[in-house]
């Protein structure tokens, strides 16, 4: 396998491409300045997932900025209610019944940067067409990727359906 070869392939499919779908994040009643988006290119090895987002709490300071947790979630809807801002989201997408970090829907965590954040990543867990009407979610706390079910990462901030 020739990985220089990989990288330069995913680059231009980043470049010449538009991706197989994308979740517009907004931020839940109590979190109203979060936004972004999560991008998704199937490429021939998996997924590339590209994640942008702002609003988000800001630590205090260089050693306390905030890391979050971003999953995939089962259920369709970002509609919330009084007590749950996200009550339709359902739990981790996890069409194999894998445990808690290997869900398909486990995915890196969000590190903050003064309220801003980005990542980019390649996964096999899934491909594009199997989370179109699933759901993007942002935790309050990062995961822990020890406890069961969910990694312990906080209430939901941030929500956003996965459409093409």
């Amino acid at each position: 396998m020739n990985y220089n070869n990989n990288s330069q392939d995913i680059l231009k499919v980043l470049i010449n491409d538009r991706p197989g779908a994308v979740a517009h994040l907004r931020g839940s009643r109590e979190y109203p300045t979060i936004s972004g988006t999560v991008h998704f290119y199937q490429v021939q090895y998996g997924v590339i997932v590209i994640a942008s987002v702002a609003g988000l709490p800001a630590g205090s300071g260089r050693c306390d900025d905030r890391i979050f947790a971003m999953h995939i979630h089962s259920g369709g809807s970002c509609m919330g209610n009084q007590n749950d801002p996200f009550p339709l989201t359902g739990s981790h997408y996890n069409p194999d019944n894998c445990p808690h970090p290997y869900h398909a829907g486990d995915l890196p965590p969000l590190f903050g940067n003064r309220g801003i954040a980005w990542s980019a990543f390649l996964t096999n867990r899934f491909q594009v067409r199997d989370v179109l009407g699933k759901t993007v979610i942002i935790h309050a706390s990062p995961d822990d990727f020890t406890s069961q079910p969910a990694g312990n990462s906080g209430k939901k901030i941030a929500c956003g359906v996965i459409v093409r």
